[in-house]
């Protein structure tokens, strides 16, 4: 391409644009250069240019390979409109028009072609491709070709392949708008793309205002949304988890708003989903409520809003479906409806996105099983059969057996056969006999359909391989199955839909390659994704930042818009949290939230938020005093406020990323202190000017704040000097200054509780073997790169705990402790049991305490309380909850210690079950998900959640008879 920059000038004229976007005309020029390109830029970046001017200004035609035939429509029907010759090729098509425009390809009427990856391995398809001229290949939303990437297909993986096999290493660009540094490297190197240059434009959408709307219940969830919409004054995305939650808000939303929504998602047939995109994008629909089946590459420059109804599983996810609001430039709104018990639905998918080794060993030994060939059979049928949780599961058990190359997966060939030739010899009748007339005719018959495509499969009609080999039908298939003898050829007969192909069928399970521990390191990297997602929903600071940061974007900085940045205005029942004070009243204020700081750090991340509000109330219950909490010197500080009114100023303190929530043991979460929250409490960093309280909150904890003095307010973190240390800052000083004491908490001397004053010998040690365990644990799985899980379980840890093995014959017994653990940590894990037992024996012997200028903290950190038991209700509310009755003992155990027995027979004594199980229970049915798959998001039997059903019908809810089928 010889265009000079005024050609490229002249170009933009044909698109209706009059000047370049930031990043736009450096990667034209290095396409024009002949180069690869990775290029990374945000949606509404004018990404699909960087290939469309090029191929104007050059000779021959460009493919662009697109994941979805709503994107490919969109902009076709764009280019069209503008004058330029592009078509698509998709499953939706009639033969003939396929035809017609492979056609249009092989007499270079086409400039651009969109077809979906899998196209690709059409035969037909790269036989025409052979023909043309074709001079760039563009892989959009290339983040799919990584299996790092958060919509990992197949066939986006095989571009490489396809690339170097049939397109003679062609140019390629390839065009995401999101991709860690990570995924960037990977989709290069899948893409065997050439020392290719890589271009990120900033990730940094400046018109966007991100926001989350924290909810407990659905219903507040349902609330928040309508409210959202209600304010919008133009069109909009909604996005939620699955087709049955976009179905339900399409029922109720319309209603809500008085507004005309639509709902889009892949269960709707392909006419109904063009009729709706159609609507939507007229400007016919308000709203259109989706799965992320909808928006990718949707040219719709005016969308005001995108709210996201469920939280997806990664910031990649989030960013590029956010992103497709305000792509004119014009100011848009984002907003994120953040609940809990969402973690748990997209821990479930990842669950079985990665299916147990057990799990691919069922699907293996099934399918060997079956007799025919090709097998037919859906995902849901050898579901069943193998009494599997889910379809996705079986689906990916099958990808990873034919991975490891023992089967293949066929899609729909109507009604065509599969032949393969794996052999680079230069024909195959050299392995036929001579007089095997019959065979050599159908054979050079075959190796003329195949062409070039060695190693691929290839799939034909026998009508066209009779007629080349002039024989019958009969014939045919008799010579394929004796043809099929051959090493180095397979045929797979006609069939009608997604079937399996054995390809060897006497390999051992345990002689497969599959890299389990591979999976486990791609299973653990999704969960980290997940709780990148979560942390931007608490961040405490620019919600962008957080985005950008995540992306590895040199030149993050604070947005300066979103509803962590700027300062919330308007009268109502929250407002800035100062605002009516006076001066001394504010001071109060912060006080009293340094406070309820210091108190969650004086419980060293051991306790649930309840109990901390109990015990900066100064409550007297029984958990108080079993824990002897009464003798922490923030005790009682705040007496004069309820232990609700504390609960939600620490729901507040977690929203805004000052106090962090743990999910310790079976959805008992406990709370900690973080880094934020530590440099507000020391007055290091002023609060949030998004934080906010309700009025009449706020004034009641300057009320109940009004006596303390700052110097009262003591860290007792491990960093400050909690027994008197001095530090020269006016500020520290007053957060480290001496605690003041408490009626009955050592209240001659002041000194604060300690772990000693908490916990009984026998507890003590099992703590000390549990938390030395870990710490071996977490230095061995870095060593080895491994997960920790891999190294020993949390559960095999607690038996140690307890059971405290001290030689070898007492170590093995121990359950999860195999052969394998044995002999590789065996020695290590009696080495440390050995040696906690060595010390606390120590200390019996010598009790005499160690003097220091300086007291311990109040409550160092161990093995969070969590599993004793402190049952949250307001966070209960926010996911489907553990235990089986709202009125469950504070101590009592978690529901998975409790022998099944004992568990029923407490089910039958109860009068009722309490609402929110109901609900939660109720809701998961509703939202389309299997008895099996209830049973084991809720951690319930089928007898349990079948009386969850019935609760939830006596309620008046609507159950249908065959979700207990």
């Amino acid at each position: 391409m010889n265009a000079t920059a005024t050609d490229y000038d002249s170009l933009l004229s044909r698109f209706g644009l009059r000047e370049f976007r930031p990043g736009q005309r450096e990667v034209i020029e290095a396409v024009a250069g002949g180069d690869d390109v990775m290029c990374v830029m945000p949606t509404g970046g004018g990404k699909s240019l960087c290939y469309q001017l090029p191929t104007l200004a050059r000779p021959g035609m460009t493919i662009v390979v697109s994941p979805l035939i709503a994107l490919m429509k969109d902009q076709v029907d764009t280019l069209r409109q503008l004058g330029i010759a592009a078509r698509l090729i998709n499953s939706t098509q009639s033969v003939r028009e396929q035809e017609d425009v492979m056609e249009s390809m092989t007499r270079g009427e086409l400039e651009m072609v969109y077809v979906a990856p899998e196209r690709l391995r059409n035969g037909r398809f790269l036989e025409i491709l052979q023909r043309c001229q074709v001079t760039l290949l563009a892989v959009d939303e290339a983040h799919c070709v990584s299996e790092w990437g958060h919509d990992f297909r197949p066939d986006y993986s095989r571009l490489g392949k396809v690339r170097a096999q049939y397109l003679d290493g062609l140019q390629t660009i390839a065009l995401t708008a999101t991709a860690t540094p990570l995924v960037r490297e990977d989709v290069c190197s899948l893409l065997d793309l050439k020392s290719p240059k890589v271009f990120v434009t900033g990730f940094a959408r400046t018109n966007l205002h991100f926001g989350v709307s924290q909810s407990k219940t659905e219903v507040e969830k349902e609330t928040q949304l309508t409210e959202f919409v209600k304010r919008q004054d133009g069109a909009g995305i909604i996005y939620a988890a699955t087709r049955k939650s976009c179905e339900a808000i399409g029922d109720w939303l319309p209603e809500q708003t008085r507004r005309p929504i639509g709902v889009y998602h892949g269960g709707m047939d392909s006419e109904k989903r063009r009729i709706v995109q159609e609507k939507f994008m007229a400007g016919d629909l308000a709203a259109i409520v989706a799965t992320n089946a909808f928006g990718m590459g949707i040219d719709k420059s005016d969308i005001r809003f995108v709210a996201h109804y469920n939280m997806p599983g990664t910031l990649e996810a989030y960013y590029q479906e956010a992103g497709r609001a305000g792509r004119d430039g014009l100011e848009s709104d984002c907003r994120l409806f953040f609940s809990y018990q969402d973690r748990y639905i997209q821990e479930y998918f990842i669950e079985n996105r990665y299916p147990s080794k057990e799990v691919v060993n069922k699907v293996y030994q099934y399918l060997l099983s079956r007799p025919e060939d090709p097998i037919e059979l859906t995902l849901d049928q050898v579901r069943d059969a193998i009494d599997a949780d889910s379809s996705e599961a079986i689906g990916t058990a099958e990808t990873l057996l034919a991975k490891a190359g023992v089967l293949r997966r066929l899609d729909s060939s109507q009604n065509q056969m599969l032949v393969r030739i794996d052999s680079d010899a230069p024909t195959m009748l050299d392995f036929l006999p001579k007089e095997a007339k019959l065979r050599r005719r159908v054979m050079t018959a075959i190796e003329q359909v195949v062409g070039r495509r060695r190693n691929d499969d290839v799939y034909v009609r026998p009508n066209r391989l009779m007629e080349l080999a002039d024989v019958d039908r009969e014939q045919l298939m008799r010579t394929l199955r004796e043809l099929s003898r051959l090493n180095a050829f397979d045929y797979v007969p006609p069939f009608r839909g997604r079937a399996v192909h054995f390809v060897q069928r006497d390999v051992p399970f345990d002689h497969l390659e599959i890299d389990f521990e591979e999976l486990a390191r791609r299973k653990a990297n999704e969960y980290e994704k997940l709780e990148a997602v979560i942390g931007f929903a608490r961040t405490g600071g620019c919600r962008q930042r957080v985005i950008l940061d995540y992306f590895g974007d040199p030149d993050s900085k604070n947005c300066g818009k979103c509803d962590r940045c700027e300062v919330p205005t308007g009268a109502g029942s929250t407002s800035p949290l100062t605002e009516g004070l006076s001066e001394s009243d504010a001071n109060a204020l912060l006080c009293g939230l340094r406070v309820i700081l210091s108190g969650v750090t004086r419980m060293h991340g051991r306790f649930g938020k309840n109990l901390v509000a109990q015990m900066l109330c100064g409550s007297q219950n029984k958990r108080i005093t079993q824990w002897k909490l009464q003798r922490l010197s923030t005790y009682g500080m705040l007496s004069s406020m309820k232990q609700s009114q504390l609960s939600k100023i620490i729901d507040a303190m977690i929203e805004h990323g000052m106090v962090e929530q743990r999910e310790v043991d079976q959805r008992r979460p406990t709370i900690e202190i973080s880094d934020f929250g530590k440099s507000v409490m020391h007055l290091k960093t002023p609060l949030p000017a998004s934080f906010t309280l309700p009025t009449g909150l706020a004034r009641c904890l300057a009320a109940a704040a009004r006596h303390i003095e700052s110097t009262d307010v003591s860290s007792g973190d491990a960093s400050g000097s909690d027994g008197g240390g001095q530090e020269s800052a006016p500020a520290d000083a007053a957060v480290n200054a001496d605690p003041v004491p408490v009626e009955g908490a050592h209240a001659d001397t002041g000194i604060p509780v300690t772990l000693d004053d908490l916990t009984s010998p026998e507890k003590k040690l099992a703590d000390e073997i549990r938390d030395s365990l870990k710490r071996w644990r977490r230095r061995t799985s870095a060593a080895l790169g491994i997960p920790a899980y891999r190294v020993l379980s949390n559960s095999t840890i607690d038996r140690l705990a307890e059971i405290r093995p001290q030689s070898s014959s007492e170590l093995e017994v121990v359950s999860g402790i195999g052969p394998a653990t044995m002999e590789q940590y065996g020695y290590d894990i009696l080495e440390i049991i050995g040696g906690c037992l060595a010390d606390a024996e120590t200390t019996v012997n010598d009790p005499t305490p160690m003097e220091s200028d300086e007291s311990p903290s109040e409550l160092p950190s161990g093995k969070p309380i969590g599993a004793v038991g402190e049952a949250d209700p307001a966070i209960d509310s926010e996911r489907p909850a553990a235990d089986l009755r709202l009125d469950a003992p504070n101590d009592a155990p978690p529901i998975d210690e409790v022998p099944i027995v004992e568990v029923q027979a407490q089910a039958e004594l109860d009068d009722s079950i309490g609402e929110r199980d109901a609900y939660w229970t109720w809701r998961l049915f509703s939202d389309g998900f299997t008895m099996e798959e209830v049973c084991q998001i809720r951690k319930l039997n089928r007898r349990q959640i079948a009386a969850h059903l019935q609760a939830a019908a006596a309620r008046g809810r609507s159950v249908s008879p065959s979700w207990q089928s």
